[in-house]
C-alpha cells in the first residue's frame, strides 16, 4: 500500500543500460514488457517536439495519465530524453506523483514513473574518474557518493529537462540512479552477450577486434567507452558481414 507512486530518475551517458533497465521494471509488472498496452514510452523529440506548444502537451499529458490509470493502476509510464524535454512541461505530472489518496477520484500510489536523461552523466564521469585517478576501484563507488550531486546538478541544468522542477524541489523523485560509465571489460561482456544472444559461440578474436574499433575517453587514459555499448550491434554486423 504505498502512499505514492514509485518515481526513478535515471542518469548516464548513452549505452551504459537506462533503456534496459526501464525495460526489466517494465516486464516484471508486465510480462509484455514495452509491448503491454499497459506500458506507455514517451520520447522527448517524437512526442514533445514543439516549445510553443508546451501548454497543449501539458494538458494531452495529464489525460493522457488520468486516461491510462484509471484503466490500470499498476500502469507504468517512461519518459525517454528527458535532457530534451522543454523547461516546466513535466511539472505537469507533479498532481499524480504527490501523496495523495486520490486525484480526481483516482488513485496513482501503484503507477511507476521513470525518467531517462544524459544530464548529469558529466557529473556521474568525474566522479568515477577522480576515484579511479585515486586508485580506488569502480565497485567503492556508492550511491551517496553521487545523488545528492546529481538532484542538484539535474535541478540546476536548463538541459536537463528537470531545471528548477517542483518535482525535485517538492522530493517526488524517489530515486536518482547514476549509470556508471563502461570500462573495457565491461564493453567485452556485452559484447560476449550479443555473440551468445544471437546464437553463435563467443569468438575471443572478434571481441578484441571490436573493442579496438570502440573510442574511450578521457583522452590520455583511455578508461571509458564514451558509447557505452550502443554500437556493438552494429560494429558485429560489420564484422560478421565481412
Amino acid at each position: 500500500s504505498p502512499r505514492k507512486p514509485l518515481v526513478l530518475s535515471l542518469h548516464g551517458w548513452g549505452g551504459t543500460g537506462k533503456n534496459l533497465l526501464s525495460q526489466i521494471v517494465a516486464e516484471q509488472l508486465h510480462p509484455a514488457g514495452l509491448r503491454s498496452r499497459f506500458v506507455h514510452l514517451f520520447v522527448a523529440t517524437l512526442h514533445f517536439p514543439h516549445r510553443h506548444l508546451v501548454r497543449l502537451y501539458q494538458e494531452q499529458l495529464q489525460k493522457w495519465i488520468q486516461g491510462n490509470v484509471s484503466a490500470c493502476p499498476h500502469s507504468v509510464f517512461i519518459f525517454d530524453e528527458m535532457d530534451k524535454l522543454h523547461p516546466g512541461l513535466i511539472d505537469a505530472i507533479k498532481p499524480f506523483l504527490d501523496y495523495y489518496e486520490q486525484v480526481n477520484g483516482v488513485s496513482y500510489n501503484n503507477a511507476v514513473f521513470i525518467f531517462l536523461s544524459n544530464a548529469g552523466a558529466n557529473l556521474i564521469n568525474q566522479v568515477a574518474l577522480d576515484f579511479w585517478r585515486s586508485g580506488r576501484q569502480r565497485e567503492e563507488i556508492q550511491l551517496k557518493d553521487l545523488e545528492s550531486v546529481l538532484s542538484v546538478g539535474v535541478f540546476n541544468n536548463k538541459n536537463s529537462g528537470l531545471w528548477h522542477s517542483s518535482l525535485i524541489e517538492k522530493n517526488l523523485i524517489d530515486y536518482f540512479v547514476p549509470f556508471l560509465p563502461l570500462e573495457h571489460k565491461h564493453v567485452k561482456m556485452c559484447i560476449r552477450a550479443e555473440m551468445l544472444s544471437r546464437g553463435h559461440p563467443v569468438d575471443e578474436k572478434v571481441v578484441e577486434e571490436v573493442i579496438e574499433e570502440m573510442t574511450f575517453f578521457p583522452k590520455e587514459e583511455k578508461i571509458y567507452s564514451d558509447k557505452g555499448c550502443k554500437t556493438v550491434q552494429a560494429k558485429l554486423n560489420f564484422h560478421w558481414d565481412a
